[in-house]
């Protein structure tokens, strides 16, 4: 199944995990004050049904991670997005993802962005870079609408996915950025 929009999409699972943060937070009264924020047209989309395999516009999880920071954080919204992207990871790597987190080993986890970045992603691809025992370098080739908002979801996925693994202290820094001019993004990781 694939939805309407400017060829740029992303799986049905990141948007359930949005959607389940909220209901975490607030039950369904926070989703529906989320919800009121977007145009009726995704409302409606987004209070049906949402297949965690099929594709789904791009620019609706654009909107979607928009308005949850407007509600949730509006002091520090870039700290929501990083909430956001641990809470994805939470869901996806304790649900069908697990089988990329084997403790003790981040390392194993981060070696496998390449297919991870195919769960979420229809365009681009990302690489996996090992830069010492603690340490690597992720980068990502040929996304489509790069935002900042949605690079830090990434890094905050990464922080999570990286505790998970039983990485301690983990950090995650995005020294370039396509939305920022560059001609990739790069995320940096560290832990102890």
């Amino acid at each position: 199944m694939v939805l309407e929009g400017s060829g740029s999409r992303i799986k049905g699972g990141v948007l359930i995990a949005r959607l389940n943060m909220l209901r975490r937070l607030g039950g369904q009264v926070r989703v529906d004050e989320v919800l009121e924020r977007l145009p009726p047209v995704d409302r409606a989309l987004l209070r049906q049904a949402i297949l965690p395999v099929a594709w789904y516009p791009l620019e609706l999880n654009l909107r979607l991670d928009s308005a949850i920071a407007e509600v949730v954080s509006p002091e520090d919204e870039g700290r929501a997005f990083i909430d956001m992207g641990r809470s994805s990871a939470d869901e996806a790597l304790h649900g069908e993802q697990s089988v990329f987190i084997r403790r003790g080993e981040p390392h194993f986890l981060l070696s496998q962005a390449p297919r991870i970045y195919r769960f979420y992603y229809a365009v681009g691809s990302r690489t996996y870079e090992s830069t010492g025992p603690r340490s690597a370098i992720l980068r990502t080739f040929s996304a489509e609408n790069v935002t900042e908002a949605d690079c830090l979801t990434i890094i905050g996925w990464h922080e999570r996915a990286i505790e998970l693994s039983g990485g301690l202290s983990p950090r995650v820094t995005h020294p370039m950025c396509r939305a920022r001019g560059a001609a990739h993004c790069e995320y940096h990781c560290s832990w102890e």
